[in-house]
């Protein structure tokens, strides 16, 4: 048996505390973006992924208009920081919703090292900031989907191995239902199966 639910008839949180307890876990982007004025920003999003390969293009969702959005158009630019476990403290405080004209950074206390690419700082202490760019933005109702071109990658060498980020050196955070956050928890190591070999196992 199923309960049915319409958006039509609920009010907008109750169907957005619905989505956000079933779209789990999400990814976070700690996005880390510069005012006009000069002012950095720091704020988590937790509708966030990758939208394109090549080029590379890595969009997030800011519900209603948030400092992180205002900036991105103000300068055409921001950094999505990997949101690590050991920090989720301090990401939790960037998401206070502070005046306009303060910095998450000096606030909560979060120490900063320049961008190569970009003008927003970096987080010194995440292990992998992507420096962006701003494609473009969307309007969706009372959001707003910004999409930015990767320009540059920036990877501690203590999460990689051979090369390659390593998700357990990683420690990623994500978003789940109501004020649950998720840490990584186990990790299923399978690989896609070739249609050869699916065809094969079938004895076609």
């Amino acid at each position: 048996m199923r309960i049915d639910f319409d958006p039509a008839e609920l009010d907008r949180n109750a169907f957005y505390r619905l989505l956000t307890a079933t779209v789990v876990p999400r990814p976070i982007a700690w996005v880390s973006t510069t005012s006009a004025a000069g002012v950095d920003n720091l704020a988590p999003h937790s509708f966030f992924t990758v939208s394109c390969v090549s080029p590379p293009v890595v969009q997030f969702t800011s519900v209603g208009r948030k400092d992180s959005v205002r900036n991105v158009e103000e300068t055409g630019q921001f950094v999505v920081n990997l949101a690590p476990e050991h920090l989720f403290e301090e990401i939790n405080a960037t998401a206070t919703e502070f005046p306009r004209g303060t910095s998450e950074f000096d606030e909560v206390g979060i120490a900063r090292e320049p961008s190569l690419r970009v003008k927003p700082p970096r987080v010194a202490a995440s292990p992998v900031a992507l420096e962006c760019e701003l494609h473009s933005t969307l309007r969706l109702g009372d959001s707003t989907v910004v999409f930015g071109r990767v320009v540059h990658a920036a990877v501690s060498e203590a999460v990689l191995v051979d090369g390659h980020p390593e998700v357990q050196r990683l420690r990623p955070l994500s978003r789940m239902g109501r004020n649950e956050w998720s840490t990584l928890g186990d990790v299923l190591d399978l690989k896609r199966i070739p249609l050869a070999e699916w065809e094969a196992g079938r004895g076609r």
